[in-house]
């Protein structure tokens, strides 16, 4: 395989996974190379401005992980969303071209086939059938802020209670050795500079 290249990458249309979608819904189709601020600002343009009751994110491969942590922002944002969650398998379709073929040789293109996994997540601002499959209701806003503080000050408490003690030791042993390993380097360094200029001098 070292002498082919890949050409181009297709995957299979397949229609999404959710029944009695609208048919202007959009699909935010999350790619690995995406960058999330850039499908942020559309998608909530077509929910805040264009009011937009449901959103689609979908990817596979690579950027499932992205398009997740695109539906965790948007529900942050916006709040009181419902959630139905679709994984599955993708076919992609690689092309790959011999950079340099035999003229005896095999074709000059290859096609693989690969089953990746994909995930198809729908957001709605409208209740959701909560008996299909991946549902998840929103979040409740006030527990959920509380729960936040609570959960943050506990933390933050707890950490800086926990950490105080187990620190300083390690740091100082830190110090010694950075100091060990600098300070017979540093007077030697600085000196031969200070001799040279005064010689340049």
């Amino acid at each position: 395989m070292e002498n082919f290249r890949k050409v181009r990458t297709s995957e299979e249309e397949s229609p999404l996974p959710f029944p009695d979608l609208p048919p202007d819904v959009v699909e935010m189709k999350v790619k690995e190379g995406s960058k999330i601020r850039n499908l942020m600002n559309f998608a909530m343009a077509h929910m805040e401005l264009k009011g937009s009751r449901q959103i689609v994110f979908s990817g596979c491969g690579r950027a499932v992980t992205k398009t997740i942590t695109c539906v965790e922002i948007m529900k942050r944002k916006l709040g009181g969303l419902h959630q139905v969650t679709k994984v599955r398998y993708k076919t992609l379709l690689e092309v790959w071209e011999n950079q340099d073929p035999l003229p005896s040789g095999p074709a000059q293109n290859l096609t693989v086939h690969k089953n990746v996994p994909s995930i198809c997540i729908l957001l709605s601002r409208d209740p959701l059938d909560p008996n299909q499959t991946g549902y998840q209701p929103p979040e409740p806003r006030h527990g959920l802020g509380t729960q936040l503080s609570e959960a943050g000050e506990d933390t933050s408490g707890s950490s800086t209670k926990g950490l105080k003690r187990p620190l300083p030791p390690p740091c100082k042993e830190l110090l010694t050795k950075k100091l060990q390993v600098q300070v017979p380097d540093s007077p030697r360094g600085s000196g031969t500079t200070d001799h040279q200029l005064d010689h340049h001098h």
